[in-house]
């Protein structure tokens, strides 16, 4: 059984929460967006890391991380994004090799808005773990956790953390 921490969209922010809930996982996938390579590297020291560059990465993100992550996590076939869209609505970057050959967990961010979801047609589930980072529109920061055992994809958490806004004085 591997532990998988699932996170996206961090923007550049990394702090001791989600650095806390790295270190309990087996491995650490990101769904792009990173921002600065300081968050991959505080993750890496403490994990392996499967990741992605998202829209708003530097050419230094694009060098050390590809545009679509495809493997195999025990018996489960991965495919991980930043821009993917949702089932059945799939962004056109992705469209054609999801049809054709459709991974079992397909993963991306960017929306950052948490949603799982199976594609019942294509026989898959789609997950978006939310943004963690602190820029953008959300209101809280999200990310998710899970196992794969196996073929078998179980025991699927929410973690949550509040955005904290600057306090305003009168």
């Amino acid at each position: 059984m591997t532990k998988i921490l699932l996170l996206s969209d961090t923007h550049s922010y990394i702090d001791d929460d989600i650095l806390r809930h790295v270190k309990q996982a087996d491995e650490v996938w990101h769904a792009g967006d990173i921002g600065d390579l300081k968050v991959t590297d505080a993750i890496k020291a403490l994990k392996p890391l499967r990741a992605v560059y998202g829209n708003i990465d530097d050419d230094k993100v694009r060098l050390e991380y590809p545009e679509h992550n495809r493997f195999m996590c025990e018996g489960v076939d991965v495919w991980i994004t930043h821009i993917g869209g949702y089932p059945p609505k799939y962004n056109s970057r992705v469209y054609e090799g999801i049809k054709r050959n459709p991974p079992r967990l397909f993963i991306c961010g960017h929306s950052h808005i948490l949603k799982v979801m199976p594609d019942k047609k294509l026989n898959l589930l789609h997950m978006n773990p939310g943004a963690v980072g602190k820029h953008g529109f959300h209101k809280v920061r999200t990310m998710l956790r899970f196992t794969i055992d196996g073929k078998k994809i179980d025991n699927l958490e929410v973690i949550e953390f509040p955005v904290r806004h600057p306090k305003t004085h009168n």
